[in-house]
């Protein structure tokens, strides 16, 4: 049977596979003519901490009965997640070099038919919340220690089926489930309250019957650390939400804290500019 142990991973290497997040997104991006800067950029620090300590997976073994299930509601960044697969040993790291190529594994959003280590097909919005509950209920059903984690965006939020999902798994109690909403205020059509306002989240999570964790620094590993830790290892028999709150494009200085950049293309001045500061930045 595969291994339930947390990886013992250090802040400095948590540091590092986030910055290999970014340099592989804006790598991948350049292979395929464009790509989610800004959603893979705000998420780093967060898929770090979880694949590279949190969760129990076992890339000998992706379909593991008892591991834990990640699912991305924002399917458009799993650009900056295949990374982290491959790292791991998933896949082999050559398949990143035919990113949404023809014939690739490795598309614009994750199928799991075709892509080892990817638990749900994402891509539309809203509806990974509701599929991590049945996922949730039926770790629970089986007797399984699994626990599922429903990474979404603050876009997200505007799904009223999120809302629906979010209803039934505090009726059932599901304290097996976590989600972690990405804050970054950034949308393809602009800052994300300005198209739909969904704010005081906390309020209507905490309304909605999950205990609620706030982190103010998706950024900070210290914090990541700490919020995932409570989320993921807390008593209670609620489900748990992190809103994450993060900057779009963070680790870029003329991505960062914009929606022009959730979408994009790096022609070849901005894209060394990108690599440069993605080696000397120091998040975390």
């Amino acid at each position: 049977m595969a291994s339930r142990e947390i990886r013992n991973a250090g802040k400095d290497l948590i540091r590092e596979k986030a910055r290999m997040i970014r340099r592989e997104t804006v790598r991948l991006t350049d292979i395929c003519g464009s790509g989610h800067y800004g959603s893979a950029f705000s998420m780093a620090e967060i898929v770090a901490v979880l694949y590279y300590q949190m969760l129990h997976v076992d890339p000998d073994k992706p379909r593991w009965d008892d591991r834990d299930r990640f699912t991305m509601g924002k399917g458009h960044a799993a650009i900056g997640l295949f990374p982290v697969l491959a790292d791991l040993g998933f896949f082999p790291e050559e398949w990143l070099d035919t990113y949404s190529r023809m014939g690739s594994y490795l598309g614009d959003h994750p199928e799991m038919k075709k892509t080892p280590g990817i638990d749900f097909s994402s891509g539309s919005i809203g509806h990974n919340l509701s599929v991590s509950v049945g996922m949730a209920l039926g770790a629970r059903l089986k007797g399984s220690p699994a626990r599922t984690v429903c990474l979404m965006g603050d876009g997200e939020m505007n799904e009223g089926q999120v809302w629906e999902a979010a209803m039934s798994a505090s009726h059932w109690r599901l304290s097996n489930l976590v989600g972690i909403v990405d804050i970054n205020g950034a949308g393809s059509d602009g800052v994300a309250q300005e198209t739909m306002r969904s704010e005081p989240l906390k309020q209507k999570w905490e309304a909605f019957g999950w205990e609620t964790i706030v982190l103010q620094d998706g950024h900070s590993i210290d914090h990541v650390q700490d919020a995932l830790n409570r989320a993921l290892n807390g008593p209670g028999d609620k489900p748990r939400v992190v809103l994450a709150y993060t900057v779009a494009g963070k680790g870029v200085s003329f991505m960062e804290g914009t929606w022009q950049w959730h979408l994009g293309f790096l022609g070849p001045a901005d894209l060394e500019r990108a690599y440069a500061e993605i080696e000397a930045g120091e998040i975390g």
